[in-house]
């Protein structure tokens, strides 16, 4: 594995990624700095350490205005990156270093920008956690797409996982947590860290929205003795295709025929119309399908290249 990404330097792929970066880490900084940072919220990660310290700091001799949350980042991220890349091996890439270096000069250049740094946008500060988790969950969802990650915290679980055999995603909770809770500590006040998690469940819906999309479609199992009936529902009038799957009934432990199919959500009610015609004792099992690849829906080849 090497540092530097297969990737050629200035093709087509290479500006839609590092523009992706870039768009992505100016909407995560608009995010912070008119919404998040103001109100003293700390959703994880090293900017939610780059907080506490900003405002602790304020009032000292050096920096007035207190530290600069993107400076902070900047200083933590390289070493951790470093430490990452020896521990764990080169794995960060380019892009990731290039993701926070930008994202941290745009939140601080902002910042300066503005008549008065801290000043929030609007004094709601539910509104202010809403609006903050979706703009940093946007960024972040197209910094994901571009094959990059956030860096920071990521790599910190990533090595703390390396000795402690503990899974990842359980690793980011609790180093995020933790985050959290030295807000607390730090300012006291038990608002904030309630805030700050349902900015993080935010944030991460809006991270699936970008990576999924947010036209979800529905998958369908269907047990009818009438199956031949349904299947031509689906397969002429709907124009979907589908998967016969084999079954036993638990009671009867008679074979049945199980339908998979997956459809939009408007053709989930022509279909449940159509089958209670044709079958009104039919079973129906429906399921969310936040991502379909394959004929007739996204192209698995396009998602992996693009």
């Amino acid at each position: 594995m090497t540092l530097l990404p297969k990737q050629k330097l200035f093709s087509t792929q290479w500006f839609i990624d590092y523009g992706l970066i870039t768009v992505g880490s100016f909407i995560m900084a608009v995010g912070y700095v008119f919404f998040i940072t103001p109100h003293k919220i700390v959703p994880g990660g090293v900017y939610g350490l780059g907080i506490i310290v900003h405002y602790i700091t304020k009032g000292m001799t050096l920096w007035p205005d207190g530290f600069p949350i993107g400076l902070f980042n900047l200083i933590v991220n390289i070493p951790l990156t470093y430490l990452g890349i020896k521990l764990l091996g080169p794995r960060f890439g380019v892009k990731t270093i290039y993701g926070f270096v930008s994202s941290s000069i745009l939140m601080d250049g902002i910042t300066m920008l503005r008549a008065v740094g801290d000043a929030p946008l609007v004094q709601d500060v539910l509104l202010s956690c809403i609006f903050g988790g979706v703009l940093t969950g946007i960024g972040l969802g197209l910094i994901f797409k571009s094959k990059a990650t956030s860096g920071g915290s990521d790599i910190i679980a990533m090595i703390i996982t390396k000795f402690t055999r503990v899974p990842i995603g359980q690793m980011l909770i609790w180093v995020d947590c933790a985050i959290v809770f030295v807000a607390l500590a730090a300012f006291k006040d038990w608002q904030i860290p309630l805030y700050s998690i349902l900015v993080i469940y935010i944030t991460g819906r809006a991270v699936d929205m970008i990576m999924e999309g947010a036209n979800y479609n529905k998958a369908l199992m269907i047990i009818s003795d009438q199956h031949e009936q349904i299947r031509d529902k689906i397969v002429i009038e709907l124009e979907r295709g589908g998967t016969y799957l084999k079954g036993i009934g638990m009671y009867t432990n008679a074979e049945k025929h199980v339908i998979f199919t997956v459809v939009s959500r408007r053709e989930v009610a022509i279909l449940e119309e159509q089958i209670a015609l044709i079958d009104p004792h039919a079973f129906i099992t429906i399921m969310d399908a936040s991502e379909i690849l394959g004929e007739g829906f996204g192209s698995l080849k396009n998602k992996v290249e693009n």
